[in-house]
């Protein structure tokens, strides 16, 4: 017991979550966890019992690493350059966290965590920024939400597939021409439907 409690819950997703940035989903396992610690396979199977179970935390702990951040980033901006906030820091995980970028927006979901964790979610519906359009949609009541909810999909999708080929892309162009891409392809979906987006700029990287 005393050996269990020296390797925290903690300690184990911080491991994981190393090897899944350097080298991807496959390498981790609870023998190559447990040789990143420098212990026996014994504490991380104490704690998650399986590796579906850690992959389910994984996730999670994926997350919050690559997210936990954005509150500040949004922080005293208003509701349109909180929008394009997002984009960005979407492209640069992409980016910069590419193992883990797949993992998390990527792989099936379904596979690496199982179909209980997913419940009914539809992954298409899943990339919907459901939080954005209500956000956009207070800050400019005179235009119909359906269309502002229409647009940040339309974004949003946009962006996904300018992520996913920045990872595949081997002569990756810069981090900041991507940016600079999914902000103007933003500024004209948004302008198409009535919100003013004169003078805006991207935010900086």
């Amino acid at each position: 017991m005393g050996r269990k409690a020296k390797i925290s819950r903690e300690m184990i997703l911080s491991a994981a979550y190393s090897i899944l940035d350097e080298e991807g989903i496959g390498a981790v396992g609870i023998k190559s966890i447990a040789e990143k610690l420098g212990c026996s396979t014994q504490p991380i199977s104490w704690h998650f019992g399986s590796m579906l179970e850690l992959r389910k935390a994984l996730l999670s702990y994926a997350g919050d690493m690559c997210w936990g951040s954005i509150e500040k980033e949004m922080e005293g901006k208003d509701a349109l350059d909180a929008f394009f906030v997002t984009g960005v820091h979407y492209i640069s995980i992409a980016c910069d966290h590419p193992y883990v970028f797949r993992f998390m927006h990527m792989d099936d979901p379904r596979s690496a965590v199982g179909a209980d964790a997913m419940g009914d979610s539809s992954v298409f519906t899943m990339q919907m920024d459901h939080m954005a359009a209500d956000m956009l949609s207070r800050a400019y009541p005179d235009i119909p939400k359906k269309s502002i909810g229409q647009a940040v999909q339309d974004t949003v999708i946009y962006t996904h597939g300018l992520a996913t080929m920045m990872i595949w892309d081997n002569f990756r162009m810069p981090k900041k021409d991507a940016c600079k891409m999914i902000f103007q392809m933003g500024l004209k979906i948004l302008s198409s439907i009535g919100i003013d987006t004169e003078g805006r700029k991207m935010p900086k990287l």
